[in-house]
């Protein structure tokens, strides 16, 4: 995880696109920036980067089963609760799936589990788009690669 960054995927561990499902996991590192100022002696991720690793996970199974054809962007969030705390060296499991599609739009349910316990959850909607150049298609797929998502290639479907 590079909170910093806002690459907060570190590795992709099952995507199931018959399920239309995926789990990802994420470690929140011991020290970062980040943590300076949230909070001072008491360091804890924001929940502001819980979701956005709900979305990033999310956004991973819409380009996986799009095989990188749509690029979804972060449209709105309903429903999101955050239900613990999360603190340096923790290690996030993630999952999301579809919960509907059509017009434009797909709509996601996620949630983040530190070994059980569930830390927060949302119903998120992406607004789906073609990707703005290739240069943006093709850095997406080497980090899509870094994270280990499954593509498929044009001869697979």
């Amino acid at each position: 995880m590079r909170l910093e960054y806002f690459r907060l995927i570190d590795r992709i561990v099952e995507l199931d696109r018959p399920g239309r499902k995926i789990r990802a996991e994420s470690d929140v590192p011991m020290e970062s920036p980040v943590f300076e100022g949230h909070f001072p002696t008491l360091p804890l991720m924001p929940g502001v980067m819980l979701l956005e690793t709900m979305a990033q996970a999310s956004g991973w199974l819409i380009i996986g089963l799009t095989n990188f054809d749509r690029m979804p962007f972060l449209a709105a969030f309903k429903e999101a609760k955050l239900r613990s705390f999360v603190t340096p060296g923790k290690m996030l499991n993630v999952t999301a799936e579809i919960a509907h599609e059509g017009s434009g739009f797909t709509v996601t349910t996620a949630e983040v589990r530190i070994d059980s316990k569930l830390i927060c959850n949302a119903e998120i909607t992406f607004r789906l788009v073609h990707f703005p150049n290739l240069k943006f298609r093709d850095g997406m797929r080497e980090v899509a690669g870094t994270i280990g998502l499954p593509m498929e290639t044009a001869a697979d479907g």
